[in-house]
């Protein structure tokens, strides 16, 4: 169990909060604050809109959670207001929201590549879990989609997922995002659809978390050029810790796994002086925003552990426990959908309610070998 340094105190956390049950309190509570009858993920700080990363993250919590009504509701929910009716068809629009003439509908056609990824995922491993073909047969056609629209040849530099079919390459360059390739459902993807790009996707990873953090700090952005010629965005932040947190989670005998760590160093250097990880950090260290939020802290727990960082792993816990809400079972005050997102991932996985294997494949508390 590789995070096994930090489960006690993580489930300490839990027991002084809400109490660590057979059910998993953090997604039912959530679950209760940011959805509505409709299975409708809510991103109340947002103009109450919702995104297919939203949807693809609680079908994957509902995943782990065996929880297949709440899984049925958000498939069908995303199926039928962001894919037109059929996902076997159409990739999910990313933004859902009220629109002119307060009428609600698809605010942006265009799609997240992130979260297609993670629904394409969930739904395959669903299938196997839950043993229902159409969760196959849906993540199978989604990863087609996915192929055929969001990926990319990049000279000198390999196979890329492009953030979305339109918008992100312009002339002579690219904008990738490293938080939107978690490097496990890639492997998984390739050993479950070999035909496809995902293998060559996977094997470009590491260079680009590599070239996204130049002095160990994630960037939230990249820009490469069409001879592979890289420049990351000056300023990490809410898209970039995301990185750590998949880094996290990735196996131990993954390949690459050590060296990805190693790459992403600066974080845990930074740390080693400060208490609190920023919410905005620039590539030599320099920081424009102190006081990250405390998914923040949720999100580097799976890293700093992977890492051996017991002591900056406790800080962080201790915060995280310090911004409990017993009122609500949420973390921060008042809590935040994004936060609570990663503490969902960072907690599920420090519980052993989830992890992966060296291949990628999820294993659940309730489904594994």
């Amino acid at each position: 169990m590789r995070l096994t340094p930090l489960l006690s105190l993580l489930l300490l956390i839990l027991t002084s909060a809400s109490g660590v049950a057979e059910d998993w309190p953090l997604w039912q509570r959530y679950a209760a604050a940011f959805m509505d009858g409709q299975v409708r993920v809510i991103d109340h700080d947002a103009a109450d809109r919702t995104t297919s990363e939203g949807q693809a993250y609680a079908m994957f919590f509902a995943l782990v959670a065996d929880d297949r009504p709440r899984f049925d509701g958000l498939l069908r929910w995303t199926e039928k207001n962001l894919a037109s009716g059929d996902l076997k068809t159409h990739t999910p629009a990313w933004l859902w929201g009220r629109g002119p003439g307060d009428r609600w509908g698809v605010l942006d056609a265009n799609s997240a590549a992130d979260a297609d990824v993670w629904m394409a995922y969930t739904l395959l491993e669903a299938g196997k879990a839950w043993k229902e073909p159409r969760y196959t047969l849906l993540g199978k056609e989604l990863a087609k989609r996915i192929a055929g629209q969001e990926v990319v040849q990049i000279s000198g530099f390999g196979t890329a997922l492009l953030p979305a079919p339109k918008g992100f390459q312009h002339h002579n360059s690219y904008r990738l995002n490293a938080s939107y390739v978690p490097l496990q459902l890639l492997i998984r993807l390739a050993h479950e659809m070999p035909d496809g790009p995902w293998q060559e996707i996977a094997a470009s990873v590491p260079l680009l978390i590599k070239e996204s953090a130049p002095q160990g700090f994630a960037m939230d952005w990249i820009e490469v050029a069409a001879n592979g010629q890289p420049t990351p965005s000056p300023v990490g932040s809410f898209e970039a810790i995301r990185v750590y947190l998949w880094a996290g989670l990735l196996d131990p005998s993954t390949p690459q796994a050590g060296a990805i760590l190693k790459d992403l160093s600066g974080m845990a250097h930074y740390l080693h002086t400060n208490s609190l990880p920023p919410a905005k950090i620039r590539q030599d260290g320099a920081v424009e925003d102190a006081k990250g939020p405390v998914g923040f802290s949720a999100a580097l727990l799976p890293y700093l552990s992977a890492l051996g960082e017991k002591n900056l792993g406790t800080e962080q816990a201790s915060r995280m426990r310090g911004e409990f809400n017993s009122q609500t079972g949420l973390y921060g005050k008042p809590a935040k959908y994004y936060d609570q997102n990663l503490a969902l991932f960072a907690l599920g996985a420090a519980e052993r309610r989830y992890w992966f294997d060296s291949q990628g494949e999820l294993k659940t508390s309730w489904n594994h070998d």
